[in-house]
C-alpha cells in the first residue's frame, strides 16, 4: 500500500513538474512573441513625437525625396514638404529609409516607416490599403523617346515597343494601350534609370514615366540625349500626397492640418517654386481634399 501511494506522488510531482515546464516555455515563447510584435508595431504619433523622428520611405527618387549624393541630406519636392510639415507638428528630424517603390506600402503596414512620400498618386486600390493626407500637388506623364526619334506623334508608338517603371501608375498606363493596341508590348523595369538608358541605348522605342523625373533628370544629365514627345496631351494627371497607415489616423490628421495651413500662408506653393513647379502643380485646401474610403 505504501508502494502504491509513493507511485502516486511520484506521478504526481512528474506531471507538476512537466506543466511547470511546458507553462514556462509558453510563457517565453509569448514573451519572444511580444517583443518581435513590438518591434513591428506602427508608431503612434505620440511615440512620434516623443522620439523626435519621423521616418519615411522612398524609393530614393529624385527630384521627389532622396538622398543627395553630394549633401548626404534628405533632399527633393517631397522632402522639403514632409520637413515642413515635420517641424510645424514639433518633430525635429525626418529619416528617410529607402524601399523599393512596389513595397513602399506593404513597408508602411509592417511598421519599419511612419509614412510613405514618394510622389505617390492617391489612387482606389492604393485607398484600399492605407490613409492619404490631402492633396500635395498634382502632375502628369510624359513620353520620353531619343533626341534622334522618328516619333513625332503619339499615333508614331504602334507597332513600337515601350517602357515602364514596376509599381508606377505609369506602367499601368502603358499597359493599357498595349490593350488597346496603341503600342505593340511593354518593357517592364525596376529603377527609372534603367528604363532611361534602355531608351537612350535602343532597347526600347519610348518609355512613359513621370513628367518632372524626366524634366529633371535630363536637365542633370543633357548627355542622355532623350526628349520629351510634343505634342503629347496627358492621359493621367496624377492627384500626389503621402500615405499613412489605418492604425495612425492621429498622424494622418496632424499632417493634414500642418499642410491646410502651409496652402494658406503662402508656405506650399513657395516650397513648389522652388523646384520649378509652378500654378499648374499647386492644388488649394478645398479642392485638395482626400476622401479616405476607412
Amino acid at each position: 500500500m505504501k508502494k502504491n501511494k509513493f507511485s502516486i506522488v511520484l506521478k504526481l510531482a512528474a506531471t507538476l513538474l512537466i506543466s511547470l515546464l511546458f507553462l514556462t516555455a509558453c510563457s517565453s515563447s509569448s514573451s519572444s512573441s511580444s517583443k518581435s510584435s513590438s518591434s513591428n508595431s506602427i508608431n503612434t504619433l505620440a511615440q512620434i513625437k516623443k522620439k523626435g523622428v519621423l521616418t519615411v520611405g522612398s524609393s530614393n527618387d529624385a527630384p521627389f525625396a532622396y538622398i543627395d549624393p553630394q549633401t548626404k541630406k534628405f533632399s527633393g519636392v517631397d522632402a522639403d514638404i514632409i520637413k515642413e510639415i515635420a517641424k510645424r507638428m514639433g518633430i525635429k528630424k525626418v529619416v528617410m529609409k529607402q524601399v523599393p517603390f512596389e513595397n513602399l506600402i506593404l513597408e508602411l503596414n509592417k511598421g519599419s516607416i511612419d509614412m510613405v512620400t514618394d510622389a505617390m498618386y492617391i489612387r482606389k486600390d492604393r485607398l484600399q490599403k492605407a490613409y492619404f493626407t490631402n492633396i500635395w500637388y498634382k502632375e502628369g506623364e510624359a513620353v520620353v523617346i531619343p533626341k534622334s526619334s522618328s516619333i513625332k506623334s503619339f499615333s508614331d508608338l504602334s507597332g513600337k515597343v515601350i517602357g515602364g517603371q514596376k509599381g508606377t501608375a505609369f506602367l499601368d498606363l502603358a499597359e493599357k494601350w498595349k490593350k488597346e493596341g496603341k503600342v505593340k508590348d511593354v518593357q517592364v523595369y525596376g529603377k527609372q534609370t534603367d528604363l532611361m538608358l534602355a531608351v537612350k541605348t535602343g532597347k526600347i522605342a519610348a518609355c512613359v514615366t513621370d513628367g518632372i523625373v524626366a524634366n529633371y533628370t535630363f536637365q542633370k544629365d543633357p548627355s542622355l540625349n532623350l526628349k520629351i514627345l510634343k505634342p503629347y496631351k496627358q492621359a493621367e494627371t496624377g492627384k500626389i500626397g503621402a500615405a499613412v497607415s489605418f492604425k495612425n489616423k492621429a498622424l494622418l490628421n496632424a499632417v493634414n492640418k500642418q499642410l491646410d495651413a502651409m496652402k494658406k500662408d503662402g508656405t506650399l506653393k513657395k516650397i513648389l517654386a522652388q523646384h520649378n513647379l509652378g500654378n499648374d502643380y499647386y492644388v488649394n485646401v478645398k479642392d485638395g481634399i482626400t476622401k479616405n474610403i476607412k
